[in-house]
């Protein structure tokens, strides 16, 4: 069985991901800068080894990779703080780490990136995620490039603004996305492991408008529909007046959700999770 060196491992796709491989018997290593975000059921297990660590930090980060033979590396952030950017982590971090796995002789590098991330290289957290795209790719290491379009966690705001009452869209409705849910993306990412695909485009089961998501919120709650259409002028004045009057921290994720709202986010369908049972999940939380 292949060791794995798992970095991200406390994050919402990093946590499914490291109780996939432990439930599959992979010997784990998983990178943490909190030990204590660990989910507790997974502790302690024999097959999973914790390494403190700040991925930003390349020295913190020697012999993390000793005896493995795959990363998996979910490093990213979607909220620039403590004054690091997304060159910082998404880009420089991912690099510290591709450079440890080839110093140690690894044989794979999976990276989760984000679908489109390609055409969005305007966007500071695509270029600096697409730029570290580029430096794996020539690496000389075996890779593979998962490129989800986005996770049940980003809908959320969907099923908030339904309890509120309303739920506003940019345009007609009509963009289509299918998101996936983080124990789907998971089992996906862990089958890379025997897999030689360089690529992954990958979403959840089905495929909604924004409409269709909305509407799905507002039956979660038993609530009659109320959708108002905003013109689609008006995100591009809110784009163009963030950029003007938001910090940089502020503005990265503001500008990405933004984007990707007014886009068909459409990726080949996995899983078996669907939106309705999130939906489902967040309102017997309340």
């Amino acid at each position: 069985m292949k060791k794995i060196v798992l970095a991200g491992a406390t994050g919402y796709l990093g946590s499914y991901i490291l109780s996939e491989l432990l439930k599959q018997g992979y010997q784990t290593t998983a990178i943490v800068r909190n030990e204590n975000k660990i989910d507790a059921s997974l502790k302690p297990n024999e097959k999973l080894e914790i390494l403190k660590a700040e991925v930003t930090d390349p020295k913190s980060l020697e012999g993390s990779c000793a005896n493995a033979q795959i990363v998996i590396s979910t490093i990213g952030i979607t909220k620039q703080k403590e004054g690091l950017t997304y060159h910082d982590v998404d880009y420089q971090a991912n690099v510290n780490l591709l450079n440890e796995a080839k110093k140690q002789g690894v044989q794979k590098f999976i990276y989760i990136s984000v679908l489109n991330g390609e055409k969005l290289k305007n966007l500071a957290i695509c270029n600096a995620k697409e730029k570290f795209v580029s430096e794996l790719k020539n690496s000389g290491l075996t890779y593979c490039i998962v490129r989800p379009n986005g996770f049940f966690s980003d809908m959320a705001e969907f099923f908030k603004m339904a309890k509120r009452g309303r739920i506003f869209l940019f345009g007609d409705g009509s963009i289509k996305s299918n998101p996936i849910h983080g124990a789907d993306l998971a089992k996906e990412c862990v089958r890379q492991i025997k897999e030689t695909t360089p690529e992954l485009k990958i979403g959840g089961p089905e495929t909604l408008t924004q409409n269709e998501i909305a509407v799905t919120a507002f039956r979660t709650i038993k609530q009659e529909p109320k959708i108002t259409h905003i013109p689609d002028g008006i995100r591009k004045l809110l784009l163009r007046m963030g950029k003007i009057f938001m910090s940089q921290y502020a503005y990265g994720p503001f500008e990405f959700f933004m984007t990707v709202m007014s886009m068909d986010m459409v990726a080949p369908e996995y899983g078996i999770h669907t939106l309705k049972e999130y939906f489902d999940e967040l309102n017997a939380a309340e």
